[in-house]
């Protein structure tokens, strides 16, 4: 599949991606890529996000890819049956453990649990060693139910601006690759 065949849907996480972030990077090279917005951004509510995510699903014109990050990842899994419309691919990055009861803030626990099984589309969730929202055996057991492709990001935090993930050019070729491999 190639980027002008597909609606690229955004997925960020809590607080939103910044203007440095690799998902904003992307939204602004990706031709056919728009974000799912959310109301609000700071205090996210389960229900809301995830009727957003599978209001931008249901509303494409093309075969959707996700591309989501942390929260993101939540609402889009949570949104699945939602969707009336068949997904191409998500490509997952750092998804946050919402059953543990010690994140913060405590709400994003109402995004979980995540469910146990495989996913009905082609995925890829990257995590990293050293991520503060999700230990790196929960990230692979939760792709590991999923059905999705695991890939170790190595030490690398949330995968997001603040550990220095502006540009991410090894995201980008993966995304490509990911991308490529995809039926119509």
């Amino acid at each position: 599949m190639k980027v002008k065949d597909a609606d690229i849907l955004i997925v960020p996480g809590y607080t939103n991606s910044g203007p440095e972030h690799w998902q904003t990077r992307w939204q602004s090279k990706l031709s056919t890529a728009r974000r799912v917005e959310q109301a609000e951004w700071s205090k996210p509510v389960r229900e809301d996000w995830t009727a957003s995510v599978a209001k931008a699903v249901n509303e494409a014109e093309r075969p959707v890819v996700i591309v989501a990050h942390s929260l993101g990842v939540a609402a889009a899994v949570q949104a699945i049956p939602q969707f009336q419309k068949p997904v191409a691919g998500a490509f997952f990055v750092a998804p946050p453990d919402v059953a543990n009861p010690k994140i913060k803030p405590k709400h994003l626990m109402t995004f979980g649990p995540y469910p146990r099984e495989p996913l009905p589309f082609p995925s890829i969730v990257i995590a990293s060693r050293n991520d503060p929202f999700c230990g790196f055996d929960v990230a692979e057991d939760i792709a590991g139910a999923w059905g999705s492709l695991f890939i170790d990001a190595g030490e690398t935090g949330h995968l997001n601006q603040d550990s220095g993930f502006g540009p991410w050019p090894e995201g980008s070729m993966t995304f490509a690759k990911f991308l490529t491999d995809l039926k119509a």
